[in-house]
């Protein structure tokens, strides 16, 4: 079997299981946890280049909350022993808040004992000097609703409505699709690789018939899904579908998935958040057993300001 990217999520018949999250602490709007929701009181460590980190720093952009949380991008280089690094760099900085240099610091300031891989995003409470939570799926809640009182964009991507089939849909593009295409670039053996990339396909195919028929993935109201989703399909044809192996199709070869990629990426303020030189350079620089020469490749040419239209759906 080949040498794992992250052995201690490898099982033993070549697949990729992803660690948990150590970090599940929640931030209330009502005050009932000990981590009250305060303007100025929380911090974002984030990675420009990492899909989970991603999504919480287009939440935090598309509801507004710049001013009322902080934010530190750490640099997209991850080194193998210590992790992910605060260093000065092109669209990324020294960390300006604790003058930490590994974000591994911030874990074990909070669990001494901690050995895991250490993962982006990061909530940190500034005034008990603490991680609040690594869970990027708690953080997306917590950024659109426990926060609300400092939103300066009135909108709910977790509508009651529509929540039991918001989480429904959430496990299948997870299993498949965002954690999917780590499950084929990290599988150590053919059985595994072909397993997680049949069913990354299969899930894409059903999702290009869904965006046939309406401009989001729930009809012409965008949802926490269509922004779990966009990290991984802006990755694909640069990352995923060559270095990782997906590559039955590519996301431009998807007419519906591509014009929804476009209308997305155009959509207020989403296009800055996308940072195409961490995003290549992380992943063939850092996965040195998938990547050993680290060359980082040229393309693809993308042209993601061409019209979506999609408007009419």
């Amino acid at each position: 079997m080949a040498i794992p990217q992250f052995p201690k999520e490898q099982s033993e018949t070549g697949e990729f299981k992803r660690q948990a999250d150590r970090f599940r602490r929640w931030v209330r709007r009502d005050g009932s946890s000990e981590f009250p929701a305060e303007s100025g009181r929380y911090h974002l460590y984030v990675s420009l280049a990492c899909p989970w980190a991603h999504r919480t720093i287009i939440m935090r952009r598309l509801r507004g909350l710049e001013e009322a949380i902080s934010m530190t991008v750490v640099d997209p280089i991850r080194d193998d022993e210590t992790g992910w690094a605060f260093r000065p760099g092109p669209g990324h900085s020294e960390d300006p808040l604790n003058g930490f240099h590994y974000l591994r610091e911030a874990y074990l300031a909070c669990d001494p004992a901690y050995d895991g891989r250490v993962t982006v995003p990061v909530l940190w409470d500034v005034k008990s000097k603490q991680i609040v939570s690594n869970s990027d799926d708690d953080l997306l809640r917590m950024l659109n609703a426990e926060f609300a009182d400092f939103a300066q964009n009135d909108f709910d991507f977790y509508p009651e409505p529509l929540r039991n089939e918001i989480d429904q849909l959430n496990t299948l593009i997870y299993e498949t699709v965002n954690d999917g295409v780590y499950r084929a670039g990290f599988a150590t053996t053919q059985a595994a690789y072909e397993a997680a990339a049949r069913a990354l396909f299969a899930t894409l195919d059903q999702l290009e018939d869904r965006l046939a028929r309406q401009r989001y993935l729930f009809g012409r109201r965008m949802t926490e899904t269509d922004w779990r989703l966009f990290p991984t399909l802006i990755r694909f044809d640069s990352v995923y579908h060559g270095h990782f192996k997906c590559n039955l199709r590519r996301i431009v070869d998807y007419p519906h998935l591509s014009g929804y990629l476009r209308d997305l990426y155009q959509h207020d303020g989403v296009a800055e958040t996308v940072n195409f030189d961490h995003i290549k350079r992380h992943y063939y620089m850092t996965h040195d057993e998938i990547n050993p020469t680290r060359i980082v490749p040229i393309g693809p040419l993308l042209d993601l300001d061409a019209p979506h239209e999609r408007d009419w759906l």
